[in-house]
């Protein structure tokens, strides 16, 4: 894992592979690890179940985290990471097609630090996922925790 590694948490095959093709274009060192539901997100990132082996790894620099996922929805992930204290200062961007106004104030609420609605049109979502990129690995500068996790 690099220093460099965003989460991807997406249960639908063809955003992801629209995501991974936006992400490709980046000339940035980024690794994109992907996850396919809510609970293999926790896993993932607090290094349980099929993940075990990622102990003493740092953290990926942000999550990319889909409110519509099965078995845990992206906001009840949300609310997990955000009451450990090992996920706590964790870049999240909620990358969802929900238009509820309910899911944008409760992912704010619960700890979000962006809500982001994915496009519908191709050249827009990849322009999308292209400047998140950029922002998260050339302009935010996380917590020092994070930075040295």
């Amino acid at each position: 894992m690099t220093a460099h590694t965003l989460l991807l948490v997406e249960d639908n095959a063809q955003d992801e592979k629209l995501a991974m093709r936006a992400l490709g274009k980046i000339d940035l060192a980024i690794a994109v690890d992907v996850v396919r539901d809510g609970q293999e997100a926790l896993d993932y990132l607090f290094r349980e179940g099929n993940f075990a082996r990622l102990r003493g790894t740092g953290l990926p620099v942000a999550v990319l985290l889909d409110i519509g996922l099965p078995k845990l929805s992206g906001l009840e992930v949300l609310a997990r990471l955000r009451a450990h204290p090992s996920t706590r200062l964790l870049p999240i961007v909620m990358l969802t097609s929900s238009d509820d106004e309910g899911d944008r104030l409760r992912s704010y609420r619960d700890g979000a630090n962006s809500f982001v609605r994915k496009p519908v049109e191709f050249d827009r979502y990849t322009d999308t996922l292209i400047q998140l990129g950029r922002y998260w690995w050339q302009m935010n500068e996380p917590p020092p925790e994070m930075a040295n996790a």
